[in-house]
């Protein structure tokens, strides 16, 4: 299960079509002048995606204190405000929608979710809780785009639990990069896991199942596309993203808990490799009844949310069922 956003269920954005029109202007206008060639899927894909970049510009990153005091402004209802935190964030979603290729969306759909929660998290965030805009807004841009992921499930044909299975997959794979400093084998990643080899080769396939502008651009090239379109000089502002990311915070907070609680929240919403399990089989795996499963589990996450708040975070920023 995901560390996502809300322990209490947020209520969807009010009007989907409102939540498009604010961020219509930020889509490229396509260009029927030239019409005497009809380019392929891949070319029109790349195509619409430098308008993109080209339309969004590099917008300077805001300081902590330019970002405490637009978000101010915008608790006031301030507009220019809000477009303005939006604007200077839309690098942030073109960087974090890059990690979900392979998954049967264009870059251009998973950063048009990433926009969707770009957008809410710009409406909810609170300057007076102490941490960088660009923290909060990281969980609400992924949490869009890996919900489009999932409800396009039925076209792409990947069931919603391989689609989770295969988050978790890829999450594990950008842990362990991170922890033995180079590209995991298959066996490392089973082991992080505690998959059989087959089944982590079967998610490896999975994620390389279809070309996406990490291909090649041509045969003489060494470039992909992303390198074309994104200046390698140019700052990344993922980044810029609070060093202390919540996600490990989150573990580390998790890890404090006595062995009991810990076990049942780690099998209870599949961290560290563990499968979601129902109540009912983390009973029987740790030799407890139902009942007391859950009675642990409501005790843990609430211990959680005190230990969120007092640290500055909403208690909506932990797990959902």
């Amino acid at each position: 299960m995901e560390l996502v956003l809300a322990l209490e269920q947020d209520k969807e954005l009010s009007s989907e079509q409102d939540v498009h029109a604010q961020i219509v202007h930020l889509k490229p206008e396509r260009d029927t002048r030239h019409k005497q060639k009809k380019p392929g899927k891949d070319a029109k894909t790349l195509d619409a995606t430098q308008m993109y970049l080209d339309a969004i510009g590099l917008p300077p990153l805001l300081t902590a204190e330019q970002e405490v005091s637009y978000a101010r402004s915008i608790m006031q209802g301030d507009a220019a405000a809000r477009s303005r935190m939006i604007e200077s964030n839309l690098r942030l979603v073109v960087s974090i929608a890059k990690r979900y290729q392979h998954r049967g969306l264009t870059l251009l759909d998973l950063i048009e979710e990433g926009n969707l929660g770009l957008i809410r998290a710009v409406e909810k965030f609170d300057p007076e809780r102490g941490f960088r805009f660009s923290t909060y807004a990281t969980w609400w841009i992924r949490q869009a785009v890996e919900r489009g992921i999932m409800n396009c499930a039925r076209v792409v044909r990947l069931p919603v639990h391989v689609s989770k299975e295969l988050n978790s997959y890829l999450r594990a794979v950008r842990q362990l990069t991170q922890q033995v400093g180079h590209t995991p084998s298959i066996e490392q990643i089973a082991l992080y896991l505690r998959q059989p080899v087959a089944y982590v080769q079967q998610m490896h396939e999975l994620n390389e199942h279809a070309l996406s502008l990490d291909a090649a651009n041509s045969e003489d090239s060494e470039m992909n596309l992303l390198d074309m379109l994104v200046d390698e000089n140019n700052v990344d502002p993922s980044d810029f993203v609070q060093r202390e990311d919540l996600e490990v915070s989150v573990a580390q907070w998790v890890a404090a808990l006595n062995p009991r609680y810990r076990e049942v929240v780690l099998r209870r919403f599949g961290l560290q490799g563990y499968d979601c399990q129902t109540l009912q089989e983390i009973g029987d795996a740790m030799g407890l009844t139902r009942e007391r499963v859950r009675q642990i589990q409501v005790d843990a996450l609430a211990r959680l949310r005190q230990v969120l708040e007092a640290n500055g975070l909403s208690s909506e920023l932990l797990f959902s069922n």
